[in-house]
């Protein structure tokens, strides 16, 4: 019989069996005719927390126990019987072993290199849906149960915190927390304020490059080699291209200067995204994407931004915030855009403090109970305003304008007339902020009336739309009068003279005016703002990349 159990009891949200399958015998047969079969003792470690070249093991005798240390302490995470398998989402991204894993009854076991299983998800359906399906709900677990290699020492009042806090939740990555007393530092300096403690390495106050340096996101993409297309940008419409190139054999790096899904990753719940008829969070649909591209064997890098385009030579070359230089044979800009902020002069101390840019689990725990302002009359701003109803004691909804008509999908103006902790103001705006360390007052103008008042606000979520991340080109592009990046059609004989367009063809439909650099999303010159559009557009570019010209 099959020893099946998982010390760290589950969430009740997945099924034990689809946790932690039992193959049947020809499955099993399948794996071991592409890797080697070997017999394991008693003790014996096969994988050690923090290696980099992590193998897959099947069990076909004995048991398998994954160890969690910490210092000279350990924890058991789960144990592999017969027929089952380890290995978590990690082995597909080529990241560091989050756990040990160790023999605790001698047999026998299949190893396979983390090669090997990327080419059997890629190419056998029964396989790849029970190993992928077990790998990510795996990854859930061990984020709901705060089971890996990473400590946060922060407090809910510290921007710094709330920052990397989102960095890690929005990557996917699991971390234990602990909140200092507002009280008592525990000797800590407040400049150091959080603390992150990284594979025995502490950092002070670290930057999300720092950290995930540290964890080692990008230990396993190599920055020499040249690619046959570098994707800049992980929102949706990037991590469609990715999904669609690599899926088609190519050799795919994505650059991500945060986490993935860009401003969709923020959405509390997309209703309207086809196929989902109760909604999907935009963290939920991001998480998706990301691991079906590395299924596919596209590489993120994590933590990197875009600086410069090297675009007067072949192959292109994308420098990054490190100084390194990253070459490919194409460029796709998915780098969508960045988001207006309120003209405040003391908006950055509140920052992170009171004031944000996203509306998720994260933000409303930490304002249960209390009052909150929502600034923007758009879909995104609509869906938060709903969402923190659910949490907040009352959600002000400002906007500018005279209603919410002209910008909002008429399922969400219903469901915001409906719910009485929504409270809609018209014409109205933010004209201050105060506070010390937190945001704790709001100044609000009634453009109207010119009135303006002071509510008692801690939290406020800027929903007001943004501007394109094109600022790093300099001058490679073409670009409309807003700065979003011209395509296909779109760009004038004049454009095309003036950046001497080398060939007879006209440019692709989401070609720039740069021959082998395209541009997918909200960055482009007039997409439709709609995480659907965006992802057709990426999902779209692998037919005009199949044009031998660029190559």
């Amino acid at each position: 019989m099959t020893d099946i159990s998982l010390p760290i009891p589950l969430t009740g949200t997945s099924p034990a069996e689809h946790v932690f399958p039992t193959l049947t015998q020809p499955q099993i047969e399948r794996l071991a005719s592409h890797g080697r079969v070997r017999q394991v003792r008693d003790g014996e470690v096969l994988i050690e927390a923090g290696d980099e070249t992590v193998p897959f093991f099947v069990v076909r005798a004995g048991q398998i126990e994954m160890i969690q240390p910490s210092g000279a302490q350990e924890k058991i995470v789960a144990r592999h019987g017969p027929g089952q398998f380890t290995g978590e989402l990690n082995l597909l991204s080529g990241r560091r072993a989050l756990m040990r894993a160790r023999v605790s009854r001698a047999g026998e076991v299949i190893e396979l290199s983390r090669e090997t299983l990327r080419s059997i998800v890629q190419t056998d359906s029964e396989l790849s849906e029970i190993l992928m399906r077990a790998f990510i709900l795996r990854r859930a677990e061990l984020i709901e149960q705060h089971v890996g290699d990473v400590v946060l020492v922060g407090s809910n009042h510290s921007a710094g915190t709330l920052r990397i806090k989102e960095f890690l939740t929005r990557n996917g990555y699991p971390y234990t927390y602990v909140d200092l007393d507002p009280h008592d530092s525990h000797g800590f300096d407040a400049a150091d304020i959080p603390i992150v403690i990284c594979r025995g390495v502490t950092l002070k106050n670290p930057s999300n490059q720092e950290v995930a340096d540290c964890i080692g996101f990008n230990a396993a993409i190599d920055p020499v080699h040249v690619r046959d297309v570098i994707i800049v940008g992980a929102g949706p419409s990037g991590l469609a291209a990715a999904v669609y190139a690599a899926s088609e054999g190519l050799d795919v790096l994505v650059l991500e200067s945060n986490s993935p899904g860009g401003q969709a990753a923020s959405s509390s719940k997309i209703e309207n995204y086809l196929g989902f008829p109760t909604g999907i969070s935009g963290r939920e649909l991001a998480a998706a994407a990301y691991s079906q591209a590395e299924k596919f064997g596209a590489q993120v890098m994590i933590g990197r931004d875009a600086k410069h385009l090297a675009c007067d030579r072949k192959p292109f070359k994308i420098e990054i915030d490190n100084g390194q230089g990253i070459p490919a044979r194409s460029v796709i800009l998915a780098t969508g855009a960045e988001y207006r902020k309120l003209s405040v002069d003391n908006l950055a101390q509140f920052e992170g403090a009171g004031v944000y840019y996203g509306a998720t689990p994260v933000e409303s725990q930490m304002c249960k109970g209390e009052d909150v302002v929502v600034v923007g009359g758009g879909n995104a701003a609509g869906q938060a305003a709903v969402f923190l109803a659910q949490t907040a004691r009352r959600v002000l909804m400002l906007v500018r304008s005279e209603g919410l008509a002209e910008s909002m999908s008429r399922y969400l103006i219903r469901r915001i007339e409906e719910n009485p902790a929504i409270d809609l103001r018209t014409r109205t705006e933010i004209v201050g902020l105060e506070g010390a360390d937190h945001l704790e007052h709001v100044r609000i103008r009634n453009l109207r009336t010119g009135k303006i008042t002071t509510d008692d606000i801690k939290h406020v979520f800027v929903m007001t739309g943004a501007v394109p991340s094109t600022s790093w080109l300099e001058g490679c592009l073409a670009l409309d009068a807003n700065g979003f990046i011209k395509t296909g059609p779109d760009l004038t004989q004049e454009e095309l003279a003036t950046a001497r367009w080398p060939l007879v063809r006209p440019p692709h439909l989401l070609e720039t005016s740069l021959p082998g650099v395209f541009a997918v999303g909200d960055v482009r010159s007039g997409s439709v703002k709609r995480v659907a559009s965006a992802v057709g557009e990426g999902s779209s570019i692998r037919c005009s990349m199949s044009d031998k010209s660029l190559w």
